[in-house]
């Protein structure tokens, strides 16, 4: 089992290594979720599944000491020019969510936008992330619900792909609030949701679909497997793909809306 979910994270690794050219659209919600989360000058906050560095940078521009950690190596090179750009110093770390590289109870603030939702195990993920952090500490993360635009993608694409390992949880439903709930427990109090949009300029659907391939992760290890096997079913994707993301699209804007959690340790 653990050469199995080695080899799923490996293939996580490899396929989010082309996301950086999305980090605009993320940019407006990682000041969002920095405010949701209350984080203020001096606080230590930690950014799991960091991406391109957007939350860390935003925190560490009002002046919290931030560690930003990834699995993707090429992103953290994003990461750290963002953090060059804007005079910023954040701690960056290569690193795995199911296993954070920090002592227990050394954060004030673990946040992660859309990121540790692609960590195989929930119930490892969110051990990890509670550990690490101080109790009466905040714990905040955005996420995609299952029945709207990106957590339907999500669904679509799994349809086409090979089922996951046993025990991997699709990434969707860390957008439900009922199972958010449930996986945080009793070890969290004062839990609250918000819900938010996120507005893309696109110049048509066929231009969507088309960066979605070469940035998205579930989509490019999609892409890449039927374009060598069966370019019958690739089309039939694509066309799926292109109708699901026509009903939330209008006037050369795509319509994202998220789902946004914080909660108090207990």
């Amino acid at each position: 089992m653990t050469d199995v979910l080695d080899n799923f994270k490996t293939a996580q690794r490899a396929s989010w290594a082309h996301f950086a050219p999305l980090q605009a659209h993320t940019t407006e919600p990682a000041a969002r979720l920095v405010k949701y989360a209350g984080i203020e000058r001096g606080h230590r906050v930690l950014d799991v599944a960091c991406g391109t560095g957007v939350v860390s940078v935003t925190a560490a521009r009002l002046g919290a000491q931030v560690t930003g950690l990834d699995l993707t190596p090429e992103l953290l090179l994003a990461a750290r020019e963002n953090a060059r750009i804007a005079a910023v110093d954040v701690d960056w770390h290569e690193g795995d969510a199911e296993a954070l590289p920090f002592d227990a109870n050394s954060f004030d603030v673990v946040v992660s936008q859309y990121g540790h939702i692609f960590a195989p195990r929930p119930d490892v993920t969110i051990a990890e992330m509670l550990r690490v952090l101080k109790p009466g500490g905040v714990i905040a993360f955005s996420t995609w619900p299952p029945e709207l635009y990106v957590g339907r993608v999500f669904a679509l694409t799994g349809r086409y792909m090979p089922p996951p390992p046993p025990g991997v949880s699709p990434p969707a439903q860390w957008g439900d609030p009922a199972l958010i709930r449930e996986r945080l427990g009793d070890r969290v109090r004062d839990l609250r949701f918000d819900r938010a949009t996120m507005l893309i300029p696109v110049l048509s659907v066929a231009h969507h679909r088309e960066a979605f391939e070469k940035t998205a992760g579930p989509v490019i290890r999609l892409v890449e497997m039927l374009s060598g096997t069966d370019p019958v079913k690739l089309d039939a994707f694509r066309a799926e793909i292109e109708a699901l993301t026509a009903e939330y699209y209008a006037d050369n804007v795509l319509r994202q809306d998220y789902l946004m959690t914080r909660a108090i340790k207990s």
